[in-house]
């Protein structure tokens, strides 16, 4: 790599990785703002917390990556130009692929950690989570739960404990499970204590009383019972002995191979194969992107030539292309031509780029576009001016 390559490289893989960290960070904090109730309503700690928001950023990036990389590549060729860099490196001959090259490996390398995190990282943390979850939720009858407050457990479960007594046992239990829209269950019980076995984690309840009400019947059924177990594990997903994962926290390779048994898959075949597609394809918009900006701001001005234009359609393009690769994401679950399409669309994108890049064409739009759009702008001013 000689040093103007060198040069161009660490300006852009640095302004890439400044924005990508400033916007994961902000959009973090706003999605991590929500889990609050984690700290507050489960007693967790402040690393707890971070942990549990902290695995979903995975998925942030792979949203935010291709967009920091845009950013990243139009700051450099703007910086470029207006230092009349490109000029001179024109002036000297420099092929236009000359200086395209550093913003290719710097795009390689970011397409390479998108792949990574779509097939592997990304899932990975999704499942932890999920596991975090449910270990935090059976540990809030032994060690978090606070007596005498009506605690949340879950959408549509409340328990509540009057006391808690050395030893573990529990004093005063009341619960509430109106996660069945058919039916409600309501349990009081004098007593209970938390086991945890190879089974899950189970509430063993002692001398109490269940109310049920299903929908349907005027009348609740009541059942008294000296010892009752009231299933912990299930809580906030499946047993953990029986785990179903979600399509999103699939590996790639369970996506391209799935088991023909897996009850899911029976189920929804068509969100198994957008997922797919999506997965493969998220490597191939920071290829689009960074050839379509480059072919729009690449190409050598003057400083007397203005950029607002070129910038303007370029947002415009990247914009209309992930947006349609978006409706294309959509369709392939229930269309056999969307995903081609996708990447059909990809590559026409990639040979557009290289040819305006081979042949120096400076993308604008037409005189009467850029004369019509100058009026509206000057009558806008003017009307906001008389006011």
């Amino acid at each position: 790599m000689g040093s103007i390559d060198s040069y161009i490289f660490r300006q852009t893989f640095a302004a890439f990785l400044l924005v990508l960290v400033t916007l994961t960070g902000v959009i973090w904090l706003t999605q991590a703002l929500r889990g609050i109730d984690v700290m507050t309503s489960q007693g967790q700690t402040v690393l707890v917390f971070i942990g549990l928001t902290g695995l979903a950023i995975p998925y942030l990036v792979l949203v935010i990556a291709p967009i920091a990389l845009v950013i990243a590549v139009a700051y450099v060729l703007n910086k470029l130009s207006t230092d009349s860099e490109i000029i001179v490196m024109n002036a000297a001959g420099m092929q236009p692929w000359r200086l395209f090259r550093p913003f290719l490996l710097v795009t390689v390398i970011v397409s390479a950690m998108i792949f990574a995190t779509s097939a592997y990282i990304a899932p990975d943390g999704l499942r932890r989570l999920k596991a975090w979850q449910r270990e935090i939720t059976a540990d809030v009858l032994s060690n978090v739960l606070q007596t005498g407050k009506f605690v949340e457990i879950e959408r549509n479960l409340t328990l509540r404990v009057r006391e808690r007594q050395p030893g573990g046992l529990l004093v005063g239990i009341f619960i509430d499970d109106r996660r069945n829209p058919k039916e409600r269950v309501t349990i009081i019980a004098e007593r209970g204590t938390v086991l945890k076995n190879e089974r899950g984690s189970f509430l063993i309840l002692d001398d109490g009383n269940l109310q049920r009400f299903e929908a349907g019947r005027r009348d609740p059924a009541f059942v008294a019972f000296d010892r009752n177990a009231f299933d912990m594990s299930k809580i906030g997903g499946n047993t953990s002995t029986n785990v179903t994962y979600s399509i999103r926290e699939r590996y790639l390779w369970d996506l391209l191979d799935p088991d023909p048994d897996d009850p899911m898959f029976k189920q929804f075949p068509g969100q198994f194969r957008a997922e797919m597609h999506e997965r493969l394809t998220s490597p191939l918009y920071p290829f689009a992107f960074m050839a379509l900006t480059f072919a729009f701001l690449g190409a050598p001005r003057t400083t007397r030539q203005s950029r607002a234009m070129s910038i303007s359609s370029a947002i415009v393009s990247l914009s209309t292309l992930r947006l349609i690769g978006f409706a294309c994401t959509v369709l392939a679950a229930t269309s056999i031509f969307a995903a081609p399409f996708q990447y059909a669309l990809l590559f026409a994108t990639l040979a557009f780029s290289a040819w305006v890049i081979a042949r120096v064409i400076v993308l604008e739009p037409p005189p009467v576009v850029i004369d019509t759009l100058s009026s509206m702008v000057a009558r806008v001013t003017r009307r906001f001016a008389a006011s």
